[in-house]
């Protein structure tokens, strides 16, 4: 995924409200940028942190600029959960995925479960039916290790469960972890973080959900889905 435009670069000030951030610009001063992120993003909002914010000339919206990448660790992160479906269709249909390769078919957002609506939907006369979901990554407490989720997700765990059920009806179901930065070699759940969802994914894999993770190269210019990590 390319982005549009070329970023602007600058200084956070302060992340509030959740969907808020203020940056000063290194060219054009300051900005309230929209902060398309609801989770905690521990470690990826402080004050002082280098920033890359997309910029939108549509006139409806009311933020022109949206937060899209941060420097941590030595590391670009991309921030922006409005980018993961894209991206893994985008790594589906150039098989880089190699779990969800081959489907002739796919869909976004297509209802299912009870009133949810699944990420993607793979489909093959041959092969059947794929419920996809993905999830966004970035938290990284330990070197190399890539956690989710980073705030409690009641939300995440009614998915597990609606996956198992499509499983038990005849499909498969996949979540997909989408890593949004390079410097990830592993994944795992954050299980202090969220307990509950932690029981709900071993639920589910008892169930015959199957789970992968996948790490992201991500520069000022794209996020690119590149390679497959290990859980740990």
């Amino acid at each position: 995924m390319r982005f549009a435009q070329p970023l602007l670069t600058g200084r956070l000030r302060q992340r509030y409200k959740r969907f808020l951030s203020d940056v000063d610009l290194d060219e054009g001063g300051p900005v309230t940028a929209h902060c398309a992120n609801p989770g905690a993003m521990l470690g990826l909002a402080l004050p002082g942190s280098r920033v890359w914010l997309s910029r939108s000339e549509d006139p409806k919206r009311k933020l022109a600029h949206s937060w899209e990448l941060v420097e941590a660790d030595g590391a670009l992160v991309g921030i922006n959960t409005a980018h993961p479906n894209r991206l893994v269709e985008e790594a589906i249909r150039g098989g880089v995925i190699a779990e969800l390769a081959g489907y002739m078919g796919l869909r976004r957002e297509v209802k299912y479960g009870r009133n949810s609506r699944v990420d993607l939907l793979l489909e093959d006369p041959a092969r059947g039916r794929v419920f996809v979901e993905v999830k966004n990554v970035h938290l990284l407490r330990r070197s190399g290790l890539a956690e989710f989720p980073d705030s409690v997700t009641a939300r995440g765990a009614k998915h597990l469960e609606e996956l198992g059920d499509q499983v038990e009806a005849g499909h498969r179901a996949v979540m997909v972890y989408l890593v949004q930065r390079p410097d990830a070699d592993r994944f795992a759940l954050a299980t202090d973080i969220d307990p509950a969802y932690a029981r709900a994914f071993e639920r589910a894999m008892a169930r015959g959900v199957e789970a992968v993770a996948y790490a992201c190269r991500v520069t000022p210019e794209e996020i690119v889905v590149e390679r497959g990590i290990e859980f740990a």
